[in-house]
């Protein structure tokens, strides 16, 4: 094995791992600190990508198709907390079932509207070719999807762990009969929280798609990953998010190129390994 091929490899790794990031780092959201069991987040994500593609065709601007992505999920998950998911506090088997229907309402109404062909979101000729480095090529897009992982990670840190909102959040989580208590609005913020991890659930959504595309079942086949990512890393930690998702990504990479019959093996047995010894995941609080 060459030098180049590591460097390749790890480049692919990470790059794959940026994008769970953006999937895991919602869901640490939802299911870490609310401690909703939501089946429906890959809905979020393949739904996005699509109502994105849907714009980009109408506007011819990839970010007019984020935003736009971003903006319907954000009010499909209020309106699913709203309607359904507050009154199922605690009822783990009750948000299973739930949650699991509409992700299955939400197949059929994306294979409805959009049909069975898998699409490619169009993105912009500054994000199209690669970086040469030597012998390597880097296609920008995959940095794009580094990049924008990174950003999240920031802006997410910053809200949550340096501004009022974030202390307001995290009183909501950890106390809520407390945070009533000193006059937060608990309903609102579970609400704003919940919305956030729907939101970033479409953003992955929407970078996937000028990526690996969207087509139906890719919101089932890519939920398992998020999942393994957040209770690896530990439910409702941030760093635990960017490791469990750098984890996963490298793990399923090196996985598919040394042993691509035995990739889900090669994955999800070291995540075995790491729950044996640390049943709270990597960063998770006992």
């Amino acid at each position: 094995m060459t030098l180049e091929f590591w460097i390749s490899q790890i480049f692919s790794g990470v790059s794959y791992g940026a994008l769970l990031f953006l999937l895991g780092g919602g869901l640490s959201l939802i299911f870490g600190m609310m401690r909703i069991v939501n089946m429906t987040h890959g809905s979020y994500y393949l739904l996005g990508g699509y109502v994105a593609l849907t714009a980009i065709w109408r506007s011819g601007n990839f970010v007019i198709g984020l935003l736009c992505g971003a903006l319907a999920i954000a009010v499909i998950g209020v309106c699913e907390w709203n309607a359904f998911l507050k009154r199922l506090a605690g009822q783990e088997l009750g948000q299973v079932l739930t949650t699991m229907g509409f992700a299955l309402i939400f197949q059929d109404l994306a294979l409805i509207i959009w049909g069975g062909d898998p699409y490619t979101i169009p993105v912009p000729a500054v994000l199209s070719g690669s970086i040469q480095a030597g012998e390597l090529f880097f296609p920008v897009y995959r940095i794009f999807m580094i990049v924008v992982a990174v950003i999240v990670a920031v802006v997410v840190w910053l809200v949550l762990d340096r501004t009022r909102l974030g202390a307001m959040m995290r009183a909501t989580v950890d106390d809520p009969e407390m945070a009533r208590g000193v006059g937060i609005n608990v309903h609102v913020i579970s609400m704003g929280v919940f919305a956030m991890g729907a939101v970033l659930a479409s953003i992955a959504g929407v970078v996937a798609g000028g990526f690996v595309g969207i087509y139906p079942g890719a919101d089932f086949e890519i939920l398992p990953y998020a999942f393994v990512v957040v209770i690896v890393g530990g439910m409702g930690s941030l760093p635990g998010a960017i490791v469990g998702s750098l984890m996963v990504g490298l793990l399923d990479n090196f996985g598919k190129a040394f042993f691509s019959e035995l990739s889900y093996f090669t994955l999800f047995a070291p995540m075995a390994a790491i729950l044996a010894v640390r049943p709270t995941g990597l960063f998770g609080r006992a």
